[in-house]
Formats: structure tokens, sequence, C-alpha cells
């Protein structure tokens, strides 16, 4: 099998289908899967109703849980096993820049500079961009309890973030997917994925899944 397959990581703000498209991909080409762990962050409910009071212990909870399975993902390549994440680790630093402030960004970058020294680099990146509307609006209807508190601002400027951090990334191969909102093709969609994926040919690539 393609190199390019050995270890993907599908990356987009949350609620852009990341974790569905994921549990596809890994059936298709026979991957093991790695999911974020969301639900077991105890700050996360918090954070979203006090920003600047959680804003650095749920960073530094999902850093460390997200260099633990990273460890694990490094464990499994050196198996010669595939593996398909629905996450990037650079994408906490997204995170942690639009949540923190100055003072708690420093003790941040302390951690994050001593962990991410051994983080196995995916074979290809691929990330699904919406538009921040269509996100809010999955979220209001579809989201956990608390995500629903989210307003549209900061979606917004999350989404922002995510492409300025896509359009400037060159560590690994990059497949940018502009995808279609309607929820109804959802299998076509991710099926058009997969063709692209396993025909992925040179470093950066742009899918347009969009009406």
């Amino acid at each position: 099998m393609d190199r390019h397959l050995r270890y993907i990581a599908i990356e987009g703000l949350f609620g852009s289908g990341k974790t569905e498209l994921v549990r596809y991909l890994g059936r298709k080409i026979n991957a093991r899967m790695v999911f974020e762990d969301i639900d077991n962050n105890p700050f996360l409910p918090k954070f979203y109703e006090d920003r600047e009071k959680f804003g650095l212990p749920t960073q530094l909870f999902f850093l460390l849980t997200r260099h633990s399975q990273q460890q694990t993902i490094g464990q499994m390549e050196l198996f010669n096993q595939n593996v398909i994440s629905d996450y990037l680790f650079q994408k906490d630093r997204i995170f942690a820049y639009h949540n923190l402030n100055e003072g708690e960004i420093a003790i941040y970058e302390k951690i994050y500079e001593f962990v991410k020294k051994d983080i196995p680099a995916p074979t290809l990146v691929v990330y699904l961009q919406l538009s921040p509307e269509y996100i809010f609006g999955r979220i209001r209807n579809h989201g956990r309890d608390f995500e629903k508190e989210i307003d549209y601002q900061y979606i917004l400027s999350l989404s922002e973030a995510y492409n300025r951090f896509f359009f400037h990334y060159i560590e690994t191969p990059l497949l940018i997917v502009h995808l279609n909102q309607n929820p109804n093709e959802r299998e076509h969609l991710q099926a058009t994925i997969y063709d692209e994926i396993i025909r992925f040919k040179g470093y950066r690539r742009i899918l347009s899944l969009q009406e």
C-alpha cells in the first residue's frame, strides 16, 4: 500500500465531520483509528462558561492527552500498521493561541516544546474546510450541550485561525477539501474524498466539493 496511507490525520473545526470520515476511511484502508479524547477533559464544559479562568487547564489537559495518544501512534507505525486519526497534533497550538493570554502562552510553550520532540509526522493531512455559518448551525443542532453555548464570533475567529494555519502549512503532504454543506450527500462526499486520497500525488492539493 502507498506510503502516504501509513498515517493520515484528518483536521477541521468541530462539527466538520472528521470523526465520521475517519470511521469511513479506516474501514476502507484497514487502518487503526485514533480519536481525540474530548469527553474526558474535565475542564472543557467549564471553559465554555468562563474561557479566561479555565483556558489554561483545558489546553494543557488536551496537550498532554494528545501527546500520550501520539506516542501510541508511533508504536503502531513501528509495527507497520496503518493509522488514521481525527486530529493533527499541531492543531493544539491553534487553540492555545486563540484561547490563552500572553502569560499563559509562555507556560504553554515551555511544555509544548518539550513534548513535541517525539511526535510522529503524518504521511498525509486532510483539512476539511467548511463555512463558519455551517459549523455554527451544526453545533447548535447536533453539538454537545456545552458546545451549544459557543457564540458565532468564536467560531468565525477560530475558522480564520485554522485557514491561516493551513495556508502556511508545509510540514507534510496536505489535501484541502472545500466541502459541500449538504449532509444528505455525506456518503458520496466521503467516497469522493477516499478516491482522492488513494490517488494523491505531490505535496499539496485542493479538492472542491461545494455546490
